[in-house]
């Protein structure tokens, strides 16, 4: 529990940041310094205010912790930048059943949604795997995220906590990813959702397990996905692109801490050109559910993320890639401060919901 100094800082910290999504232009670039432009990006004033209020908060990166440090880090910052609760239909916190034990997960109900028993009325659903390096993040740290999601999207969430590392190395995590959708799937009518209707998504590390989820569910000759949600994607973990060094350091998510958290995940090198753990290496991505990636300008990921939505787009899949220029990596877990993740947010939450429909009709 955080006391004394650390109480304070937090609070100042949340009233900061809030107080930054009502405050005019003007004063936010004031407050944010000066612009900060690379690639021919301009960072947004809001984003250059709150990289340097976790600069002024003097907490070291992730890789300068040890993983319970940095784990608790997380956390913290999630309640710093997610906002109170987003309020939805209703939450329940479940367990199910994964391939070395329990999974933890939470499942949202949108507003509006009578309990059902799947079927026409019953909503749709989106599987969600939340990131932070294979090693960080819960489904606590990701509980605002799914909230919002599925409040403006009108879609169910089922939040999964699956195994972390350096505890549990590659493959676990896609073992239990994979788990849990087709958990989800064959559970459809006990959770009050449409079985021909679910999706996979997630941040980061979350959005590698979405992909890669999306893949194999699609060879199994099982239930593949309805549609992929893939924010900020970590798509190969084999080779760094262009992106990584415009920003290596100084826009939130570093490559030194990808470097950490690829040590951490991944049991030897050779492992990093297993399509499992770099989707962006499968030879053939022909039939894969429609997606729709978001990345940031201002991300060491964005690269490798936007190379894996032209992949998709010439194996015919139906994608939409949104790069949101102003933003660094972390913009779907900041809905509660400013306008730009909740802008952004506000946006996927829209796609996902299109996206689903055409499995209603």
């Amino acid at each position: 529990m955080t006391t004394g100094a650390g109480a304070l800082r937090d609070q100042l910290e949340r009233f900061v940041a809030r107080a930054a999504g009502s405050a005019p232009p003007a004063l936010l670039r004031a407050l944010g310094g000066p612009p900060v432009v690379v690639d021919g990006q301009d960072l947004h004033p809001e984003v250059r205010l709150g990289l340097k209020l976790l600069e002024l908060g003097g907490e070291p990166s992730y890789e300068k912790l040890t993983v319970a440090e940095a784990r608790a880090e997380v956390e913290r910052e999630a309640t710093l930048f997610g906002g109170p609760p987003v309020p939805v239909g209703g939450v329940s916190d479940i367990e199910l059943p994964g391939p070395a034990g329990t999974l933890p997960a939470r499942l949202y109900r949108p507003p509006g949604a009578a309990p059902a028993t799947g079927g026409e009325t019953a909503p749709p659903l989106l599987v969600y795997y939340h990131g932070g390096g294979w090693v960080l993040g819960s489904i606590d740290s990701h509980d605002n995220t799914c909230r919002f999601l599925c409040r403006h999207s009108g879609v169910a969430v089922l939040s999964v906590d699956y195994r972390r590392a350096p505890e549990d190395k590659f493959p676990a995590a896609v073992d239990d990813a994979l788990a849990a959708f087709r958990w989800a799937v064959a559970n459809a009518s006990d959770l009050g959702v449409a079985p021909e209707a679910v999706a996979v998504g997630g941040d980061s590390a979350g959005g590698n397990l979405a992909a890669v989820v999306s893949q194999l569910a699609s060879r199994d000759g099982g239930a593949r996905p309805a549609f992929q949600l893939l924010f900020v994607p970590v798509t190969d973990l084999s080779a760094k692109s262009r992106s990584y060094e415009l920003f290596r350091e100084g826009f939130y998510l570093s490559e030194a801490t990808m470097d950490w958290y690829r040590d951490h995940y991944l049991p030897g090198a050779e492992a990093a050109l297993d399509p499992r753990a770099s989707p962006l290496l499968a030879g053939d991505l022909s039939g894969l559910p429609p997606a729709y990636v978001a990345t940031a300008g201002f991300d060491p990921l964005r690269d490798e993320g936007e190379a894996y939505a032209a992949r998709l787009r010439a194996a015919g899949v139906p994608v939409a890639l949104r790069r949101h220029r102003g933003l660094v990596h972390a913009f779907a877990n900041a809905t509660g401060v400013g306008r730009t993740g909740r802008d952004a947010m506000l946006e996927a939450a829209g796609a996902l919901a299109v996206g689903l429909s055409a499995t209603r009709i």
